[in-house]
């Protein structure tokens, strides 16, 4: 049995009010972009059965946003303060802590740590994950979630409201 990652980073953020970081709202484009991803993931072949969300505004809504069209209920979206401007390492410490129950999980949080991850566990080089971009690492031969490692993951699939539906 596989286990499946997909690392979502938040939707586009609007800069325009005067509250810090972590409380920074969507701004329309985010709300735009979030439903329209969350669909394109609803018909792709693997669904995520559990959604963790970094707790800042942005990204605990883009989580919001795609339970709603996943048909999972918002109270279900487990949050963890650590993905706030985590590194690898961190987001790895999560990763390595889920509960091995779930086989899909989407993680939901920011740059540069995400990209830094993708490109730790799957020993890829992208360059950037884009507001509300999708990548989804599947790890073959991983019964745990405490087996996930650097390198061992396998880039299945990568989304960008840029690219079209």
């Amino acid at each position: 049995m596989a286990k499946n990652l997909f690392i979502i980073r938040h939707a586009k953020s609007d800069w325009s009010f005067d509250v810090n970081d972590f409380d920074r709202p969507l701004n329309q484009r985010g709300y735009d972009n979030a439903p329209a991803m969350a669909t394109r993931l609803a018909q792709y072949a693997v669904h995520p059965d559990k959604l963790i969300s970094s707790p800042a505004k942005r990204a605990i809504t883009t989580a919001q946003l795609f339970a709603e069209r996943l048909g999972i209920p918002p109270e279900d979206i487990q949050t963890d303060g650590r993905i706030y401007e985590a590194l690898p390492n961190t987001l790895l410490e999560i990763i390595n802590g889920l509960d091995n129950v779930y086989n899909s999980v989407a993680l939901f949080g920011h740059n540069p740590g995400l990209t830094l991850l993708v490109n730790y566990l799957a020993d890829e080089d992208v360059y950037n994950v884009p507001t509300c971009g999708i990548v989804h690492i599947r790890f073959e031969r991983v019964e745990n979630w405490v087996e996930v490692s650097g390198g061992i993951g396998t880039n299945v699939w990568f989304a960008a409201p840029k690219d079209g539906a």
